[in-house]
């Protein structure tokens, strides 16, 4: 559904730092006596996308559509079932180990958990210098002042560097997994939903850091999220997954004031207004039926289960993934 041939980047002259061309991701299912595989998880079933560097790409969609997979097949976190993922000139799916390692410090992750990705038996310190262990020749002096400095650059006091996780608060700990991801400066950043598992007061904290940090170190960012609010702050463009495909991309603004796709109209729908007489008098798409499994999707459209438009060429025919005005994409039969 989503096999480009031809992608917004190639439209522009900004230059393409990750090139993901027809990613699929398949967790097998297995079963009988002979525990053989019976089916598969198509997690993530056929996505292409480009990357800009220096923006910021937002990646939404309700949970269980394949975002956080994308996310981790495009660092080589899990292997692709097949498909590429170029970064710059290198297609990551066919590097060898070796080779991925030497990859890695330029390409890095904020996970979604901070309490989950920090090990609560190391120090702070320990945490952010395993990286600096790992892929650079610094002593201990010139490695523990890095640390320092990363721990002030994130907004965390360098005197707290021999305390645990579970000594900071979820904020913290999340600054302190940024600290670390940016420890051998990056190009480009995974962030998947790295404010989900904060408290309201702290995720604009959060988000606003990652924003400062874009512009001193000329990050490139994935923003994979739920929240449709906080994307459109941060995000420059935005990908709308569903079922393990994308069903629409285009710059933020063109997403949030003109959906193209029925399923990007009935995510933005759910969200709040906070001007009540707008609240009142604004269109509501609410979707009927549950979400199909993963394992076993409708055939034609993915969504023409769901949509409130399907007519029945959408349940035989995949709807072309078709540029319908510059730099906007869908892949929907009635997109006009």
């Amino acid at each position: 559904m989503t096999d480009l041939t031809e992608t917004p980047a190639s439209r522009t002259d900004t230059e393409v730092i990750v090139s993901v061309r027809n990613l699929k991701k398949h967790f097998p299912i297995m079963g009988g006596l002979f525990r053989r595989q019976v089916s598969a998880v198509r997690a993530v079933d056929g996505v292409s996308f480009d990357i800009h560097r220096g923006e910021t790409l937002g990646l939404v969609g309700e949970s269980g559509c394949g975002k956080s997979t994308t996310g981790r097949v495009l660092l080589q976190l899990d292997d692709a079932t097949s498909g590429s993922v170029f970064f710059e000139d290198q297609d990551l799916t066919t590097l060898s180990t070796g080779a991925m390692r030497r990859v890695r410090p330029r390409a890095q992750m904020i996970f979604q958990d901070p309490h989950a990705s920090l090990n609560p038996r190391m120090t702070v310190a320990s945490i952010i210098g395993e990286p600096l262990r790992e892929h650079t020749k610094m002593g201990p002096v010139e490695r523990r002042d890095r640390i320092d400095e990363l721990l002030s650059i994130v907004g965390l006091d360098p005197s707290h560097a021999n305390r645990y996780p579970h000594e900071f608060s979820g904020g913290q700990r999340q600054r302190i997994g940024i600290a670390r991801a940016i420890a051998l400066n990056p190009d480009f950043i995974v962030c998947d939903e790295p404010i989900a598992a904060l408290d309201v007061s702290i995720q604009a904290q959060v988000v606003n850091l990652l924003e400062e940090l874009q512009e001193s170190l000329g990050l490139t960012y994935l923003f994979i999220s739920h929240d449709l609010s906080m994307v459109r702050h941060i995000a420059d463009r935005v990908a709308v997954m569903y079922l393990g495909h994308i069903v629409e991309l285009t710059d933020v603004e063109s997403l949030y004031d003109n959906p193209k796709h029925p399923y990007t109209e009935a995510l933005l729908s759910a969200v709040p207004v906070p001007d009540p007489r707008a609240e009142d008098i604004r269109k509501r798409v609410i979707l009927e039926g549950d979400l199909p499994s993963p394992s076993n999707p409708p055939p034609g459209c993915v969504f023409n289960t769901r949509c409130p438009i399907a007519e029945q060429r959408c349940s035989s025919e995949v709807p072309e993934w078709r540029e319908i005005r510059p730099a906007h994409w869908v892949a929907c039969h009635f997109a006009e």
